[in-house]
């Protein structure tokens, strides 16, 4: 089917603002309208996310679909200030879009939805609003609750990615309006965002626990408000894989959920691969809900997932091993806890064991091996040897499995558990011991024992008191094969993924009364599941200008006890290098640089830099954002400072500068 791609078109909302959009329609759309699918987000449909939106819209709508790419208000060449994420105002605005496009003389008045990581989490809380013409969406690495499963927390201690990724929204939301779109008053438009910019990660950073901040954009609150079909698609190696199992298990609308083995990457693009053919499942999805044909889709199982095979335990990793399950329903009836008990001589083991207290302190810089919190594509970012952070770790592991062991869903642990501070936190490592001794993590978890009961109202820990806790781990799909070993490794800090407790906790678990729960899954394929080979449509012309580095490394002054852990990337963020997209002459380069120190025996030395550089233009109009961001803390506060400023042809325009401090919250 021909296919006609309109650049950019407005889209105006009742109060006058104009959002950007660019449109991809069959050519007959107008005399044979089609249903449309929109994916609205704040990352510049016309530079940022053109080299993905190409192929996968425009392959759309050559199988008949309206396919529309809306930027948020405040975002790319739309009208407006974007002053935080998932604000009502943002809702509102896509209530608007979808009864637009709805009208169009292109459009049958049927509208899906659909969107990865912010997008996924719109599409949830639009369909929350249930818009008359929104009949069903798909949802891929989101969640449904903001607080336990994004990137600002996660079991209730701050995700040192919370600096991150609000340092990176410095740059997305310093890019200036394109001139060839909006004219000479893009630059006054520029100017004005950049007096206006939020400082990101303050934003997050000031609502410590979960509250109505919070609450706010989490369907989980009423799963009820969902009325339309769900699609959601998560991925063993990102950070959003757990909410799939939620959303099959309380909605009841028609859903659907696969989980694969990828990274944050649209799955027709999957890596680690395999990848599958996304665009045809997600077509026949559309093709179901938006044109009434029977495809086939809600005969699938409710839940398709990827059983894992042996993952090796490098930083760097392309593909995975293992096979497609089906489960006619979720949770699957498949599916029971195998029970295996702490022991005294650190065993895990069937039988009930003998009473004994083991404690254990681990270094502040445990938590080298854990890789990145979410996988994106990059070179070094999945987990290593995990021997290397086990020397600080409590250790407990089991006899050489004699048959292969499936697990599918969420491994718990349970604990009897004491601190010797009224603040501290935990680290679970579900691990794989393969023959050869390497150590594989195949799930963990981070927790601040101060939400045991509640993320809402946390409180303080008596010191030397005994409390049962009950931690699930993070969702996976993996066969511990025959003459491995399962562990699991108990600690009490995650740096770098996590921030530091206030304190250089000492943790005791009476073993009697622990164990970890495995969900296994009889071994078997169970229902068929089968994908297409991955398509897509035309992709985008686009130059590499320069290839970019992307770097990992640590170090260890055994002099002043300092360990430094850095990441680089130079010239393209996930190692994307230098790109120019060749339609719209725009190059863009985008640089990081993160650098966290601590010493091992005091967790208030801690520290957080960011160093960043975003360049975008073209001959004649060069824009560049610098920005340096920090953090700090004492045993009472969380310290944030950050600086941005902004160049138009190499001459200084804009400064920014931040300096703020929050009380902890029990964190």
């Amino acid at each position: 089917m021909t296919v006609r791609v309109e650049e950019h078109i407005w889209i105006t909302m009742s109060d006058g603002a104009r959002l950007g959009a660019r449109l991809w329609l069959p050519e007959d759309a107008e005399t044979s309208p089609v249903p449309a699918v929109l994916e609205y987000i704040p990352y510049r449909k016309r530079d940022g996310t053109r080299g993905r939106d190409e192929p996968m819209h425009g392959y759309f709508a050559a199988q008949g679909y309206a396919a529309i790419r809306v930027d948020m208000r405040g975002t790319g060449e739309s009208d407006g200030h974007m002053a935080d994420e998932y604000l009502k105002q943002e809702q509102d605005d896509a209530l608007e879009v979808i009864d637009w496009i709805s009208r169009q003389p292109w459009c049958s008045g049927n509208v899906g939805m659909m969107g990865k990581s912010w997008g996924g989490f719109n599409s949830l809380q639009v369909a929350s609003r249930r818009p008359p013409a929104l009949k069903a969406i798909i949802t891929a690495y989101s969640t449904d609750n903001r607080y336990t499963d994004d990137i600002h927390y996660m079991g209730g201690l701050l995700l040192n990615d919370n600096l991150w990724w609000g340092t990176i929204m410095l740059a997305y939301q310093s890019r200036p309006l394109d001139p060839k779109i909006v004219g000479d008053s893009w630059r006054d438009s520029w100017l004005e965002r950049l007096e206006k910019l939020p400082f990101f990660p303050a934003l997050w950073l000031e609502n410590q626990r979960y509250d109505d901040y919070w609450k706010h954009g989490s369907v989980c609150e009423d799963w009820n408000d969902i009325q339309c079909p769900v699609l959601a698609i998560g991925a063993w190696a990102d950070s959003y894989t757990n909410p799939v199992s939620r959303l099959l298990e309380n909605l009841t609308v028609p859903r659907r959920g696969i989980i694969g083995p990828w990274g944050h990457i649209y799955p027709q693009d999957g890596v680690p691969g395999p990848a599958i053919g996304f665009l045809q499942e997600a077509t026949r999805w559309w093709d179901h809900w938006l044109k009434g044909k029977e495809t086939g889709i809600m005969n699938e199982p409710m839940m398709r997932a990827f059983v894992c095979d042996t993952i090796e335990p490098t930083g760097t990793r392309t593909t995975t091993n293992g096979r497609w399950v089906g489960e006619a329903e979720w949770p699957s009836p498949a599916i029971s806890p195998k029970k295996l008990h702490l022991g005294a001589d650190r065993s895990l083991t069937e039988a009930a064991t003998t009473e004994g207290v083991l404690s254990i302190r681990s270094p502040q810089s445990h938590g080298k091996a854990a890789g990145e919190w979410m996988s994106t594509g990059c070179p070094g970012e999945h987990p290593t040897d995990q021997r290397l952070d086990n020397g600080g770790a409590l250790v407990f592991e089991t006899a050489t499995l004699q048959d292969d062991l499936d697990v599918l869903g969420a491994p718990v642990v349970r604990l009897r558990i004491a601190a010797d501070c009224p603040v501290a936190q935990i680290n679970l490592r579900l691990n794989d011991v393969l023959p050869d001794g390497r150590v594989s993590r195949t799930s963990y978890q981070v927790f601040n024992l101060t939400h045991r009961d509640s993320h809402e109202n946390p409180e303080a820990l008596v010191p030397g008191q005994f409390y049962d806790v009950a931690i699930k781990l993070n969702d996976c799909g993996y066969r511990f094969a025959k003459g491995h070993k399962i562990q699991l490794a108990i600690a009490t800090a995650y740096w770098p993924m996590v921030w530091t407790a206030p304190y250089d906790a000492t943790l005791s678990i009476s073993v009697a009364e622990s164990a970890l729960e495995l969900p296994q899954r009889a071994v078997g394929d169970g229902l068929p599941v089968q994908f297409e080979a991955p398509a897509h449509g035309p992709f985008t012309p686009v130059t590499q200008t320069d290839a970019g580095t992307v770097r990992r490394w640590t170090e260890q002054d055994h002099e002043t006890g300092i360990n430094t852990y850095i990441t680089e990337g130079v010239g393209g963020l996930f190692g994307e290098g230098v790109l120019r997209f060749d339609e719209i002459d725009t190059e863009l380069s985008h640089s990081l640089r993160r650098e966290l120190t601590i010493q091992d025996n005091d967790p208030l030395t801690a520290k957080y830099v960011l160093t960043q550089t975003y360049e975008m233009g073209r001959d004649g109009w060069r824009v560049k954002v610098e920005s340096r961001t920090a953090m700090t803390s004492d045993r009472d506060n969380f310290y944030l400072t950050g600086t941005l400023t902004a160049y138009e042809n190499g001459a200084a325009v804009k400064t920014r500068e931040w300096d703020e401090s929050f009380k902890r919250d029990l964190m």
